[in-house]
């Protein structure tokens, strides 16, 4: 049977058609936020088969399958490569609702060229099929990118890593694609954490200096950001569990830092007061760099302790937490913008409820000096589906201005990703269609047009300064 993936796919109106094929469709790629390997990046990696590039650390199907109830065995334990991929296509009939059957059709379609519903009875077909074209090289990581035409690639990179592979992708002049990494200090910013002391020394060893205070700290992050912007490196990011904003000074930061270079115990107060110093002290490093600063803020992890012992962390037990967060993300962009130390800004939720709370807080905090300075980012993680990023679009449009925003992002470790941003597209068409089909908008395609393409690639292009 063939698939339900054809050309006006969630595309419902002649306006939304008319967006999408003329102006959206077209648009390269920026994927400004991703988690995929720079080494597989560097060495145009050939994946052998279907599960290593599409099932393998893609701990969304791994959610769904725990659901439907398959073994861990067929999930990240010791079946083999095939078994895996067998078990997931059993499944997949079985999702229909959950943004995975979307994308596992687009994928399907738009990389292997098949038009068929994955199950148990087509399972052969896919997997033989697939995985000829994969060993036949059509679909090496360099050729992935270049396939979906992505201009951008933004890894996320610890401060400690050397860029080695971005190195080597930055002299390979045959890769058109740029891969740019972006600057990830978390951990520098988990005090709290029994292996502080031991990331402060690698710390320490990448900078080539030695860390015993913590104005040594903010030094070597300084070097390190530095080596990064020489890199090409315009984007810093950071997954928190909330935004702290507690009154901190340096001196009270500086103890903190040493109390947790001794491995001695921090409490709850004094962690929310250094990280809420430290990230000041980043946003004011990011506007001198005149970075782009990423907040992911919402996710709880690690939930399931007894897995979290298993199979460690990013396997598929983290979800949505609950928090208040008006106050703190208005007072952090306060304290920065009020010495004119505020850098450009991206923030990201996981729950919902916060929508209205972050798109009327960034209008408090725009500037003449960038075109959407800060921004409300797109559906993420759990909302980077339909409904998701139908609200978010929404939420922003209502509260703030919808032509500034810088649209679509992966966020995936999986190269199968790129057609998040056609699905993106095609929601995003449908949505702007159906307010001319309503009379909400005019029927002005230059109008509308122009909007859509710098959603889909133009705001981005302009907003980072690749």
């Amino acid at each position: 049977m063939k698939t339900f993936i054809h050309d006006d796919f969630v595309l419902n109106s002649k306006a939304a058609k008319k967006l999408y094929h003329d102006y959206a469709e077209k648009m390269p790629i920026n994927d400004f936020h991703c988690h995929l390997s720079p080494q597989e990046l560097a060495e145009d990696k050939n994946f052998e088969n279907l599960f290593q590039i599409w099932l393998k650390g893609d701990h969304y199907k791994w959610r769904a399958m725990r659901a439907l109830g398959v073994d861990e065995k067929y999930i990240t334990g010791d079946a083999s490569d095939y078994e895996k991929f067998k078990a997931w296509a059993k499944c997949v009939p079985e999702t229909i609702g959950n943004p995975l059957y979307h994308w596992t059709h687009m994928e399907l379609k738009r990389y292997f060229g098949l038009d068929v519903l994955l199950s148990e009875e087509t399972c052969d077909e896919v997997w033989e099929h697939c995985n000829k074209m994969l060993q036949a090289g059509e679909l090496s990581t360099q050729k992935i990118a270049e396939k979906f035409n992505v201009n951008y690639i933004c890894t996320t990179d610890d401060p400690t890593d050397n860029l080695e592979y971005h190195v080597q992708i930055k002299e390979n002049d045959d890769f058109k694609t740029k891969v740019l990494p972006a600057f990830r200090p978390d951990k520098s910013l988990e005090v709290q954490r029994p292996e502080f002391a031991d990331y402060v020394s690698k710390l320490a060893d990448a900078a080539d200096m030695e860390i015993k205070s913590y104005d040594q700290l903010q030094k070597a992050i300084e070097k390190r950001a530095q080596f990064f912007h020489e890199m090409g490196c315009r984007l810093s990011d950071h997954g928190i569990k909330t935004l702290p904003f507690v009154t901190c000074t340096e001196e009270e930061a500086a103890a903190i830092f040493e109390k947790g270079l001794a491995g001695e115990t921090i409490t709850p107060e004094e962690e929310e007061k250094y990280k809420t110093h430290t990230l000041l002290f980043l946003g004011r490093l990011y506007r001198s760099l005149d970075w782009v600063m990423q907040l992911h803020i919402g996710a709880i992890r690690n939930n399931n302790v007894r897995r979290f012992n298993e199979l460690g962390p990013d396997t598929g037990f983290d979800s949505i937490h609950d928090f208040d967060l008006a106050e703190s993300l208005n007072g952090f962009f306060n304290e920065l913008d009020s010495t004119n130390e505020l850098p450009k800004s991206i923030i990201y939720n996981l729950n919902q409820v916060h929508n209205h709370v972050i798109a009327t807080a960034i209008g408090n905090f725009q500037s003449s000096e960038t075109r959407g300075k800060i921004q409300f980012g797109s559906g993420w993680w759990f909302n980077d589906q339909k409904e998701g990023m139908l609200s978010q679009l929404k939420d922003l449009a209502n509260h703030g201005i919808l032509s500034t925003f810088v649209g679509m992002l992966t966020d995936s470790r999986s190269f199968l990703s790129y057609p998040r941003h056609e699905y993106f597209r095609r929601i995003l068409c449908d949505l702007v269609g159906e307010w001319v089909e309503k009379g909400e908008a005019p029927e002005d395609y230059e109008l509308l047009g122009k909007m859509i393409e710098d959603i889909c690639y133009n705001n981005s292009e302009n907003y980072f300064k690749f």
